[in-house]
This record gives C-alpha cells, sequence and structure tokens, in this order.
C-alpha cells in the first residue's frame, strides 16, 4: 500500500471513530438525567457543589462537550478531506478542505440532533445545531492560524 493511500485511510478511520463517538454520546445513554447521575457526586465530592448551582455547571458542562466534540470532528475532517484532494503547490490548508469540514460538521449535527428529537430523554434542539456548527468553523480558523504561524 501506498503511502498516500495510507495516510488516507488513516485519515478516514480518524474521523469515522470519531463518528461513533458522536453516535454513543447522542444515544439516551449519556442523556442530561445520566450525565448528572455521574457528575452530580463528583462535584459534590471536590467542591461541596449544591444542586441548584450543580444545574447551573452542568448546562455548561455539556455545551462544552458539544463545542469540543464537533470541534474535534471538524478538525479530522479537514485532515481527511486535506488527504482525499490533494492541491498541486502541496498546501497545507485551503478554504476548500475547511468548507467541506464545516458543512459535514453542520450536517453530522444536523443529524445528532434529529436523531436526538426522536429519544424520550433527549431533545433536538436547532441551538445545538448551531453551536456545533460554530465549533466547527472556530476549529477551522485556529487551523488556519496555526498552519500559517508554523
Amino acid at each position: 500500500m501506498s503511502a498516500d493511500r495510507h495516510n488516507l485511510l488513516k485519515a478516514w478511520i480518524a474521523a469515522i471513530l470519531w463518528l461513533i463517538v458522536i453516535a454513543i454520546e447522542s444515544s439516551a445513554l449519556l442523556s442530561s438525567h445520566n450525565t448528572s447521575r455521574i457528575l452530580y457526586p463528583v462535584l459534590h465530592f471536590l467542591f461541596g457543589m449544591d444542586r441548584l448551582r450543580f444545574q447551573y455547571w452542568h448546562f455548561y458542562i455539556r455545551k462544552g462537550g458539544h463545542v469540543v466534540g464537533y470541534a474535534i470532528l471538524s478538525i479530522l475532517l479537514f485532515r481527511a478531506w486535506r488527504a482525499t484532494l490533494p492541491v498541486v503547490n502541496d498546501a497545507k490548508w485551503t478554504f476548500r478542505w475547511a468548507n467541506i469540514a464545516i458543512l459535514g460538521t453542520a450536517f453530522v449535527a444536523s443529524l445528532d440532533e434529529w436523531h436526538q428529537s426522536f429519544l424520550p430523554s433527549r431533545t433536538g434542539r436547532v441551538q445545538d445545531v448551531i453551536l456545533d456548527t460554530c465549533a466547527g468553523l472556530g476549529a477551522q480558523i485556529l487551523l488556519f492560524f496555526c498552519v500559517r504561524w508554523f
């Protein structure tokens, strides 16, 4: 197997594995109720956090998970498309790869929230699709600057 084909396979396997992680996180297993049963005792033990303050932090921890998860997806999709659609000048970043990665992130976020709308323990929210897509966009901006500076 050639080095290019090997890199292509590695890039897509990483993206597909991350999509599986997102699918698992989208299940009833990781609903707000279930994650609070784990996180509340930990945060109460570590910080003496009461239920009311926990609800506030739990919301932001979960939204932070959205941002991190979809930023990683965007970067992995960028990497996969860079391996799939090489350019002549051997560039490390192009708008084409970034745009496809952002669109892919938005598509996955939309499917994720649509799927969650059918689960009684989850809610499908347009606001989460927007948050996830913005996380993908932010990851591409960060990637652009990292490539330019390093």
